[in-house]
């Protein structure tokens, strides 16, 4: 059984505009660990001991598939599978599984965010490792990350029995709890984070589609079929838009049985917003990041980008503030207390709103 990844790169990431736009998104920006490499390298970088780039899939937008091409020069041109529409996780594994399962029927896949930043990749891959082999057994495996705090911004997986070689049987996956039901789960110590990694033969998700998510299940036979003549791309622009909207956690992994759950401690980071992005960088003595050549005064916490195109680079100077992210770009800057990251959204829907494309 031949192992491949799938590797989900088609979000918009808006929560980092004004450096993420909707035509070089939050995958294709160095946001994290190494200045000079991109969140979706980075990814396909960290998989290579286990998974060679001849067997990586990446699943983004049309939109996106040149730029994409150009972030990952080492991963064949065909092996980029272009979505004409975003329709959420479900269709997109399911394509591209489906796809993969044309080449190799036997094929284990192990599906990742292409957006994440991982701090020990030993322990990751030790940990990816233990993963596809509970999937090689024919168990939907995902990865649980061992929870630092009662975090309200993620689901659970509530962990059961152990079935041998690392993995763990899942009693259920959790919405995103209230502040008192995550600290009960992080104090019970049998809940760890949904981190949206999936391990599985494609034969099994396959067949779990088709049990629990009909309606995809033949829009998948119908791009088959339409494979086997030669014409996957025009059905694809035909077919692709009438699949249903819905994530694989809700379509498929809160109804499926014998799922499995492997535990994660490797420094996972969801790379979530601005207040992530200052968690992993680099800091003075004050808390500060910044770039090189500036000038911090009496300033404490705060976040500095300065991603304008040019040779030319300002002298940014900070004297008296605390906890601010500042991102400058060639036509854009933002600037706001790093406690409202979440809320750069706001941002995105107030442009669209005045029709300010552009800058989306």
């Amino acid at each position: 059984m031949a192992v491949y990844a799938v590797i989900m790169a088609g979000g918009a990431g808006t929560r980092f505009w004004p450096a993420s736009r909707a035509e070089r998104p939050k995958q294709l920006l160095p946001l994290a660990g190494d200045p000079d490499e991109v969140l979706l390298a980075a990814t396909v970088r960290r998989l290579a001991p286990l998974i060679p780039a001849a067997r990586v899939a990446i699943a983004t937008g049309a939109r996106l598939l040149d730029a994409t091409a150009r972030a990952l020069p080492e991963v064949p041109r065909e092996n980029l599978l272009a979505e004409p529409i975003p329709r959420n996780t479900a269709p997109c594994i399911g394509w591209a599984t489906a796809t993969i399962a044309r080449r190799d029927p036997d094929a284990v896949i192990a599906v990742l965010p292409s957006d994440h930043f991982i701090g020990d990749e030993e322990a990751f891959r030790a940990t990816v490792a233990r993963a596809i082999e509970s999937a090689r057994d024919g168990r939907i495996t995902t990865i649980g990350i061992l929870p630092t705090r009662p975090d309200t911004g993620y689901g659970y997986i509530e962990v059961g029995r152990a079935l041998g070689g690392g993995a763990y049987a899942v009693e259920r996956f959790v919405e995103k709890p209230g502040r008192e039901l995550a600290e009960e789960y992080v104090g019970g110590g049998r809940h760890v984070w949904n981190a949206g990694m999936f391990f599985f033969r494609a034969s099994a998700m396959l067949a779990a589609i088709d049990a629990h998510l009909p309606a995809l299940a033949t829009g998948l036979r119908a791009l088959d079929a339409a494979a086997a003549r030669g014409e996957e791309a025009a059905a694809l622009a035909d077919v692709f838009p009438t699949l249903p909207a819905i994530s694989i956690d809700h379509g498929v992994m809160e109804k499926a049985r014998d799922l499995a759950v492997v535990k994660g401690d490797f420094g996972w980071n969801d790379v979530g917003s601005w207040e992530s992005a200052w968690e992993l960088a680099p800091k003075d003595a004050h808390g500060n990041a910044l770039p090189s050549g500036a000038i911090a005064v009496d300033a404490h916490g705060n976040l500095v980008r300065d991603m304008t195109a040019g040779s030319a680079r300002k002298v940014i100077a900070l004297v008296g503030v605390d906890d601010l992210v500042v991102v400058e770009t060639d036509d854009a800057l933002l600037v706001m207390p790093r406690g409202r990251a979440q809320d750069v959204r706001a941002v995105v829907d107030a442009l669209k709103a005045r029709g300010d494309t552009g800058r989306i």
